[in-house]
């Protein structure tokens, strides 16, 4: 939850434009400062701090021509006090030690505040090590010299502020300096975890499209490779006989439906949450891999089932095992040839599911390689096996696919129950797959 701005100290503040002025303008506001110091300085040297019975006395005194000059030439060190802080320094504590040296012929002036204020610049802009060596020196140095040139005794409250306010300059440099540090790690890291935010939102979505994907095509190349074989029924037997072309028709009309209800499920997905036709309706997985076979062997491809995968399954594993069913019992119907029959079991092994789907490959010997299915002439490569090998790498199982012994193609998946991090998928490929 952000905190609302407090009136005048906020972006919308009153001071907010004079702000970002100075901000952009240092050298105007060491300037000003340098100014304001002079006037301090100045007013300082007219009071006296042992004027009377009473305390300090103001205009008993008036600073010399040598005092006013010290004066200002340390305030106007201090212009360039950013720029050059380490040598303004030193600028402003000889200037000190000078007015030190001539306090016992007349009345000091106060140009030890222009070396506090260099010397909280320098802690505030270099590092801790150097704010104490430099810190240290300074007031050793200048109470020293205050001490051993004073007329009073060494103890005398002059000497003694001296050495307060050259400490407090030092200290509230290093506090400053370490709350600029503090904000600015704070900063660091906020941007940071945008940044980190921003990239796993990016792989997020790359994720999600590559998902999508691959339910788009085990969907269009399922029902599209039945569409094309029964309307290919039909067209052959349409003359000869029309009850079986109106049957062909009839299962080509209820698999484009089927198609389309499935990619519009997909498409759902893409739609906005406050969009009323987004779906409803739950991923397919195992419990509707019964129609799933119907569909097939309305085809034309005989399938036999073996399950033995009592109770539920993880959503992800569930869609996946459904999704390796349909895309390889698709690449039996595309390329094992008008005979070939299927085989599909589904068990569970300890704390994994096995999918396993076998065909007998019998398609003309000039279109097979040895127990391989081959392309058909003409057509491209396509993206099956590389889906199913996404599948089951996210869900951190294995798949092996190849030709069998003796004839056919063997496609075997390890899905563990337990979805891991998606990881690089462990494939196996046996010499001379040719699947898509």
């Amino acid at each position: 939850m952000t905190a609302a701005p407090v009136p005048g100290s906020g972006p919308a503040g009153p001071l907010a434009r004079p702000r970002s002025w100075l901000r952009a303008h240092p050298l105007a506001f060491d300037a000003a400062l340098a100014a304001a110091l002079l006037a301090c300085m100045v007013s300082a040297s007219f009071a006296d701090p042992h004027g009377g019975p009473h305390g300090p006395t103001f205009s008993t005194r008036a600073p010399g021509p040598l005092s006013i000059t010290l004066m200002a030439l340390a305030a106007a060190a201090l212009v360039l006090r950013r720029r050059r802080p380490l040598p303004v320094l030193a600028v402003t504590w000889a200037l000190t030690v000078a007015e030190l040296a001539l306090a016992p012929t007349g009345p000091p002036a106060p140009v030890a505040m222009a070396a506090v204020v260099a010397l909280y610049t320098v802690a505030a802009r270099t590092d801790r090590p150097t704010t104490w060596r430099i810190g240290l020196l300074t007031m050793t140095t200048l109470t020293a010299t205050g001490m051993c040139l004073s007329d009073g005794p060494w103890y005398a409250q002059e000497n003694l502020g001296l050495f307060a306010w050259t400490g407090i300059g030092a200290s509230a440099g290093d506090a400053v300096r370490s709350r600029r540090a503090f904000v600015d790690a704070i900063r660091e890291r906020a941007e940071r975890a945008e940044r980190t935010r921003e990239e796993e939102a990016r792989r997020r979505v790359a994720e999600e499209r590559l998902r999508i994907a691959r339910d788009l095509h085990d969907v269009v190349a399922h029902h599209i490779a039945l569409v094309n074989v029964q309307a290919g029924v039909a067209s052959h037997v349409m003359d000869k006989r029309p009850d079986q072309a109106k049957e062909a028709l009839a299962h080509v009309r209820e698999a484009s439906r089927s198609a389309l209800d499935e990619l519009r499920a997909t498409v759902g997905l893409l739609r906005q949450s406050g969009e009323p036709n987004a779906p409803t309706e739950p991923a397919p997985g195992l419990a509707v891999l019964d129609g799933l076979l119907d569909t097939f062997r309305n085809a034309g491809l005989p399938v036999v089932l073996a399950r033995t995968d009592d109770g539920a399954l993880p959503a992800s594993v569930d869609l996946a095992a459904y999704r390796i069913v349909q895309e390889a019992l698709t690449n039996v119907r595309k390329h094992a040839g008008p005979h070939a029959k299927a085989e599909v079991s589904v068990v569970r092994v300890g704390a994994s599911i096995e999918v396993t789907v076998l065909d007998d490959g019998v398609g003309p010997p000039a279109d097979r390689g040895p127990g391989t299915a081959a392309e058909p002439p003409g057509d491209g490569g396509g993206h099956g096996l590389l889906g199913m090998r996404e599948r089951v790498g996210a869900l951190g199982g294995t798949l092996t696919a190849g030709p069998r012994y003796g004839g056919g193609f063997r496609v075997h998946a390890i899905l563990p129950e337990t979805a891991g991090t998606a990881r690089e998928p462990r494939t196996h490929t046996a010499p001379g797959e040719e699947r898509t």
